[in-house]
Formats: structure tokens, C-alpha cells, sequence
């Protein structure tokens, strides 16, 4: 579990401009490459491609961590270790700098229109249930070689009464399983070790409080974005685009791939957390292990064939179009919004 400055404005982002609520890391492939005037501030992976503004993360790519967050993720490794030793656990330190490569790196290094034609949007192409699966990782061998029941106790004692599968936490804790008695949720010896190293999730979370105002004006700049007339006609051109090539009735530049996410939802029975926080738990990625084969080769190729169309459209009426008005708009918000915008980057430049 590796937090960075990174990833708590990933949070930070996702939380409080409202997103979006798919169950899959986003597929950056299809994202632009440079900086637009918001990112500058914002942070890398900041995006604005139509239906709304996000943070990505590209599988394997970025930048590489400073020595810096390379000594704190040193540091959460050895106090997993301590911790897990105390609880009468097996645990080895691993170094930061001998993670391997993402077996997805590649596939999100690929050009826009080859990633479409090989993975289309990377949701029902790839197995995210196995992103994180590591041979290399001496601690997957130790709890490997355990017993059904041993493992879960491993996996308790390593993330908390809620985890799951391959040591996997529950994003939404069933009745019962919420915080404990001292306020925070049990994220067993990896959980507190975070927090002995960045600090507790409470604390964070209110630093990002005098934020708020700054993600609700991000959040109306990008509807502010999409309302543009230039925008709507790129979009109304887009839809034409894409009937044309034989893939009719989508109007918003996010509706195909919400499509291939909700066809996947029903294939694997996988189903996000309802609104009022209730009902069944999402337990990460579903695993295709038990999918039926057919029918999800059947979907890849409905993926992959909607993906490249809407590549080639995009490319074709949209991108551009929506580019020029984001740009303009951006560079109008960061003007007004400059000192807000300069805090924010230093409180990212201190995680």
C-alpha cells in the first residue's frame, strides 16, 4: 500500500469534483499527453477530455518517486514488518525500488489508437483482479504457502478485519464492520504503518477541507466546459461520427464506455455501492475466472470494436474542438483562481 502526494490528490480530486464511479482504474491510453493550464497545478495525470475533470493514473508510467517518498514507503515497510511480527506474522521489507514493472505498463504506454485496437478501453480487456498479483514478492510466497484459514488470518492481521481475497480491502464495509471504537476503520498492521509515516486519514482529510471551494469552482469550470456551444456541436458531430461507423445512440462522450462497464457489471455480477451507502459490498475488481468465456470474448470484441470507432471519431470531430475551449477557459480559471491554485500545488510539493 503506497501513499504519495499523488495519490492523496487522486482523492482528493475524484472525491470532491465527482468523477465518476467506475469500478476499474481508468484507462489512460486514451488521455491526452501534455499539460493543459490547470494541470500545471493540479498535479500529473489531471485531465479534462470531456465528461468532466479527473486524475488519472497510467499503469507503470509517470514519474519516478523522490528519494524522499522513496525513505517514507522504506519506512511503512518496516513498521509493517514490526507490526506483523508482534502479532506472531511473517512479514519481509520490501524495498520500493525492487517493485516490478506493472504487467499493464506497456499496454498504457501504447499510442491512443493502438491501445483501442488491442485493449479498447481496458475494462473488460484486462484482468484487474490480477493488477496487483506479484510472483516476485517474497510476502505472496509466505502467505501463499499457508492454509485457507491461515491466509485469512494473514490477510486480517495485514489489512484488517475487512480484507479480502489476495489481502484486498473492502471499499464499502458491510453493517458492522465500520469504524471502531476509536473512530478510524482497522486497516491492520499496513494501515497504521501509513499512518505512523503520512499521518492519519482524519488529518488529511481536513487539509483538504479548505480546498472544497476550489473543487466546486473546478466542478462548475467543467460544466461550464461542456456547455460551451463549441462543445456541443463537437459532440453533436461525434454521435453522427460514431452512427455512421455503426455504433448509433450515444450523445455524451462518456456513454460508450459506460456502456461496456455496465455489460460487464451484468457478466460478472459485479455491482457498485448503492448511494445511500447500503447493501452489498464491492470487493474490488471481479475476477473473469468464472465468467463465462464466450460470452466475454463476445464483449471484448463489442469493446474493442466501440473503442476504436470512438478513437477515430474523437480524433476526427471532437478532439479539437474541445481542447481549444478547454484551454481558453482554463487559462481564464487559473488567472482568477491563481493563489487558491499556487496553495494547493504546495500542499501537494509538502505530501
Amino acid at each position: 500500500m503506497k501513499t504519495s502526494r499523488k495519490a492523496l490528490a487522486l482523492v482528493a480530486v475524484l472525491a470532491l469534483a465527482g468523477c465518476g464511479n467506475n469500478q476499474n482504474p481508468v484507462a489512460s491510453g486514451d488521455q491526452n499527453s501534455d499539460k493543459s493550464p490547470l494541470a500545471e497545478y493540479m498535479g500529473e495525470g489531471f485531465t479534462s477530455s470531456g465528461g468532466g475533470m479527473r486524475i488519472t493514473v497510467r499503469a507503470g508510467g509517470g514519474q519516478q518517486p523522490s528519494e524522499e517518498e522513496l525513505a517514507k514507503q522504506r519506512k511503512v515497510e518496516d513498521a509493517t514488518t514490526a507490526c506483523m511480527k508482534a502479532a506472531g506474522f511473517e512479514y519481509v521489507a520490501v524495498p520500493p525500488e525492487s517493485n516490478p514493472k506493472s504487467k499493464f505498463a506497456d499496454a498504457f504506454n501504447l499510442p491512443p489508437d493502438k491501445f483501442a485496437e488491442q485493449y479498447g478501453y481496458g475494462i473488460s480487456t484486462i484482468d484487474w483482479s490480477k493488477a496487483g498479483a506479484d510472483d516476485t514478492n517474497p510476502n505472496t510466497k509466505i502467505r501463499n504457502a499457508r492454509s485457507p484459514n491461515a491466509k485469512k488470518a494473514y490477510d486480517k492481521a495485514l489489512n484488517g478485519p475487512n480484507a479480502v481475497g489476495n489481502g484486498n480491502v473492502v471499499i464499502a464495509p458491510k453493517e458492522g464492520d465500520g469504524p471502531s471504537s476509536s473512530g478510524t476503520m482497522d486497516l491492520g498492521c499496513r494501515g497504521k504503518a501509513v499512518e505512523e509515516v503520512y499521518g492519519k486519514g482524519k488529518d488529511r482529510t481536513a487539509d483538504f477541507k479548505k480546498f472544497d471551494s476550489l473543487f466546486k469552482d473546478i466542478q462548475a469550470l467543467s460544466k461550464r466546459i461542456e456547455a460551451d456551444q463549441r462543445v456541443v456541436d463537437a459532440t453533436k458531430a461525434w454521435s453522427d461520427c460514431l452512427a455512421d461507423a455503426g455504433q448509433a445512440g450515444f450523445s455524451k462522450v462518456d456513454a460508450p464506455r459506460e456502456k461496456v462497464q455496465q455489460k460487464l457489471d451484468a457478466l460478472t455480477g459485479n455491482q457498485a455501492p448503492p448511494k445511500n451507502g447500503q447493501g452489498k459490498t464491492l470487493q474490488g475488481p471481479p475476477s473473469f475466472d468464472k465468467v463465462d468465456a464466450t460470452k466475454l470474448a463476445d464483449l471484448r470484441k463489442f469493446e474493442i470494436d466501440l473503442a476504436v470507432a470512438d478513437q477515430k471519431c474523437k480524433a476526427k470531430v471532437y478532439d479539437a474542438s474541445y481542447k481549444k475551449v478547454q484551454y481558453d477557459l482554463e487559462k481564464e480559471f487559473v488567472s482568477q483562481h491563481k493563489t487558491e491554485l499556487e496553495s494547493y500545488r504546495d500542499e501537494m510539493a509538502n505530501r
